[in-house]
């Protein structure tokens, strides 16, 4: 399999090397030499010491796991490289324009490709260098992947000389084959890694870079350096277009996989060290000790400025409440204080710091620092922060695996990392609220709106066709009502009029999309005399500015009358790489410029609308403050909801906003929207997130008349679960998970209702009062060839062939997706289940390693 062709290739072996004369293959081939490396290393075109020579790839004595070649020879040595066997190839130097016919020859070789344009791979715990980088690290818990060969170097030579230890380093080049996906899947899935760095410059494939990266960072730490670009714009025309830019994109994209992104490589270096070092924090309270005031001043500053908070003493009575800020002058005062701070029950993590001092040998307290923390055992962090440390010291801490700094702030950032991985292992866990029984838009409606603009060539949908939209996924507006003219206006306005209720008066145009820039839009209307006013220095305004617009008419809008509503924006915009992208902030004319908004990627369900709206500045004043009640959270949620819908059902339309959509105490409204649409088709982009596949809901009915609605599995699903779970005896549990089940965690749970639907599916079946009656799932592997299923019945549900009709039907979705075997391992003892694998022509054989198990395979013909 792919996968397995992949590890080979990045822990090799033994490996070849082709390097005919003339080739700029010399400093690797010492790097290969001097490192220790044990495999054999075969070389081609030369003799080289340490080195068995070969004629040709075709005659080596063995299929080797990695070979490595210059960008003159690569095409041929795939082609050869694949005749033999062999698992990957290197092509270390080159043009990136070459990368598509290499990709095509590796393709066809069965071999992987690594480059071109790769300044190699290192394997520090197989010592082998197989780059070009002068700095080789040693073995340890953290791999690198990077784009850039140059970034991947300085990286290295930092962890030279902090004696920092890799587990793997990948340097991509032009990514013609082994990609971030693969790579972020390979280091995910490596037991020796804990936290995985990734240097970036750009996303080729959004979806499955973001279905590897998900995976991996429910695992361990993955961060990723990635230059700022807050210029690059999408070209957008509506105020969430303007929002959404190549930054905001990739931000969304991080965050909802789970990544923390830094911005330089002090970041990425502090937050590597205390993530590459430390366990998972159950608390932000941060103590300092220091050997002097200034220096814990500095750090508790840099804190605060990042939005930390500094412990308070909790558990000694007479200095509790107060701020764990403690100077220390000793070796001995360091042990001490360190020993009380991590036994208080006010303290989450400490952070010492010292300066060099005759009173205070570094060596002396650096030890006391180490023995403290290791008296205290592993429940609480500690931090150190040694001005001016030597070797000696660094080294200490590193091998007590203390992290170490060589200022508190960069301590104190480094442990604010900690903090945000913290926060999003927690969201990427949380289980969302249950949506309700709401019914689902017709899409087939709302895709005819599009359609038909799109046959008119139209780039906007008018006034109307925007209402109908938003009333088909259940945003309130304030309806417009369009009028052709001053006199129609009046006749639509003197309702509203006659009942006090003033007015607001906007122009319509296909030409204007900012209506406010042209003097397009006037409010409180009270009187006929105002409306007439207002339109006629409008449409000459407009006339003036510009001419050549087509003047639809004008909309008449009642005044929304909520005078403690809070404007927003809501909307969403069409990145390149990552599709639509849905904004939530401070709304109005110039919301854009107020940046006060965040970004998230759909689909959205309500929990993770809330932490979208939860991170934004405006989220503070919708709660209640003075005499202003809070504004109805559930409705803006419920709205971000919606309109992620839109941009997952609809990927015609390229930007959508709703601003100002008003929210108080009663729900929300939308006074303005616009949609835009893209009428060129390749130019559309889909979610970089697979939604949820409603498509394969349906009912079941069974012998006996029984009838189940069967629809995949979804994140609210949990607590349903957990009730099946109670109602399955001891003994089917047993079978289903190879050993007696107490009790099942959230996590646990998490894990089996929280699908990324690009690799798994789960189907529930519900019985006739909406209880979970069985569970079947299909996890594929990477290379998305083979998957492994498993089932599990309520137990008072077995006999009436629920077990048959899950496993048809995963079996089905593994045909649509283009598995090609389905596999799972069955206790022997387990003859319903063998005996259900027959009926469904599954090939059952015993498990070499364990004779009590059995192994069932199906091939999955092709559709």
């Amino acid at each position: 399999m792919a996968t397995d062709r992949l590890k080979r290739m990045l822990e090799p072996g033994s490996l070849a090397v082709v390097a005919p004369p003339g080739a700029a293959t010399g400093p690797l081939l010492e790097a290969l030499a001097a490192e220790g490396y044990g495999g054999r290393r075969f070389i081609i075109g030369r003799s080289v010491p340490g080195f068995e020579p070969v004629v040709a790839l075709d005659d080596l004595p063995e299929p080797v796991d990695l070979v490595i070649a210059p960008v003159d020879s690569a095409a041929e040595t795939i082609a050869a490289a694949g005749r033999r066997g062999c698992a990957g190839v290197l092509v270390v130097n080159g043009d990136r324009r070459d990368a598509p016919v290499l990709a095509e020859g590796a393709r066809k070789a069965g071999v992987r490709l690594l480059g071109p344009d790769s300044m190699g791979l290192v394997a520090p715990r197989l010592h082998l260098n197989a780059s070009f980088a002068p700095f080789v690290p040693g073995a340890g818990s953290l791999a690198l992947v990077a784009q850039s060969n140059s970034i991947a170097a300085g990286i290295l030579a930092w962890a030279a000389r902090r004696e920092v230890g890799f587990s793997g380093v990948v340097t991509l080049g032009a990514a013609a084959d082994v990609d971030l996906a693969d790579a972020l899947d390979h280091f995910g899935q490596d037991g020796r890694t804990r936290a995985i760095l990734l240097a970036l410059d750009e996303v080729e494939d959004a979806a499955r870079f973001l279905s590897s990266a998900r995976a991996a960072a429910r695992l361990k730490p993955v961060l990723v350096l990635k230059a700022w670009q807050p210029s690059i714009r999408n070209g957008g025309l509506t105020h969430a277009g303007l929002i959404v830019t190549s930054d905001r994109a990739h931000d969304a994209a991080f965050h909802r996989a789970g990544l923390l992104r830094v911005n330089d490589l002090d970041e990425l270096f502090a937050a590597a060290e205390t993530l590459g070092r430390s366990r998972q924090l159950v608390g932000g309270r941060l103590a300092i000790v220091s050997n002097g005031a200034g220096l814990a001043a500095l750090a508790a500053g840099r804190l605060r400025q990042l939005g930390g908070r500094l412990a308070l003493r909790g558990t000694d009575a007479a200095e509790a409440g107060q701020e764990a800020i403690v100077e220390v002058a000793t070796a001995q005062d360091y042990a001490k204080t360190i020993t009380a701070l991590l036994a208080d029950g006010g303290v989450d993590a400490v952070l010492a710091v010292h300066a060099p001092h005759r009173l205070a040998a570094a060596e002396a307290c650096a030890e006391a620092v180490v023995t403290a923390a290791q008296e205290a055992g592993r429940g609480k962090l500690v931090l150190a922060a040694w001005i001016g440390g030597d070797e000696a010291v660094g080294a200490r801490f590193a091998a007590a695996g203390l992290p170490s700094f060589a200022t508190g702030a960069e301590a104190v950032v480094g442990f604010q990392h900690l903090l945000r991985h913290a926060r999003l292992q927690t969201e990427l866990m949380a289980t969302p609220p249950a949506a309700g029984e709401v019914p689902p838009p017709d899409l087939a409606q709302a895709r005819a709106i599009v359609a038909r603009a799109l046959a008119e060539e139209r780039d906007w949908l008018d006034a109307g066709e925007v209402s109908a939209l938003l009333a088909i996924y259940g945003v309130p507006e304030l309806k417009p009502v369009l009028a052709t003219d001053v006199e129609a206006a009046l006749v639509v306005a003197r309702p509203f009029l006659s009942s006090g209720r003033p007015v607001a008066l906007k122009i319509v145009s296909p030409d204007i999309v900012h209506k406010s820039d042209v003097g397009g839009v006037a409010l409180d209307l009270a009187t006929e005399a105002a409306i007439r006013e207002a339109a006629q220095r409008m449409l000459a305004r407009v006339a003036q500015e510009r001419p050549g617009a087509r003047i639809t008419g004008l909309a008449v809008q009642p005044m929304a009358q909520r005078a403690k509503a809070r404007e927003l924006i809501v909307g969403f915009a069409t990145d390149p790489c990552f599709g639509p992208v849905v904004v939530f902030g401070r709304g109005g004319t110039a919301a854009e410029l107020i940046d006060d908004s965040h970004a998230a990627l759909p689909p959205l369900d309500l929990g993770l609308a809330e932490r979208l709206i939860a991170r934004t500045r405006v989220s503070r004043v919708l709660a209640a403050y003075r005499d202003v009640p809070a504004a109805k959270l559930e409705a803006v949620a419920a709205a971000i909801v919606a309109v992620g819908q839109m941009a997952v059902d609809l990927p015609e339309i390229r930007e959508l906003d709703l601003n100002p959509l008003l929210a108080d105490e009663t729900g929300v409204i939308a006074v303005d929207a616009r949609i835009m649409l893209e009428r060129r088709p390749e130019q559309r982009r889909r979610p970089a997130i697979r939604p949820y596949p409603a498509a394969w809901a349906r009912a079941m009915a069974l012998r006996g008349g029984r009838t189940f609605d069967v629809r995949p599995i979804r994140p609210d699903d949990e607590g349903a679960i957990a009730e099946m779970l109670k109602k399955v005896t001891p003994e089917d549990l047993r079978l289903r998970f190879f050993a007696p089940v107490k009790a099942f965690s959230h996590a646990f749970l998490a894990h089996l209702t929280q699908l990324d639907y690009a690799r798994a599916m789960a189907f529930v079946a519900l019985d006739e009062a909406g209880e979970v009656a069985g569970v079947v799932r299909l996890h594929a592997d990477i290379a998305h060839e083979e998957a492994e299923y498993a089932i599990l019945l309520r137990s008072d549900m077995k006999g009436l062939g629920l077990g048959w009709s899950l496993m048809t039907l995963i079996i089905d979705w593994a045909r649509a997706e283009g598995l090609k075997v389905i596999r799972s391992q069955v206790l022997a003892e387990n003859t319903r289940m063998l005996a259900l694998c027959r009926q469904l022509g599954f090939d059952i054989a015993n498990d070499p390693d364990d004779t009590a198990i059995r192994v069932v395979t199906l091939p999955v013909e092709p559709v």
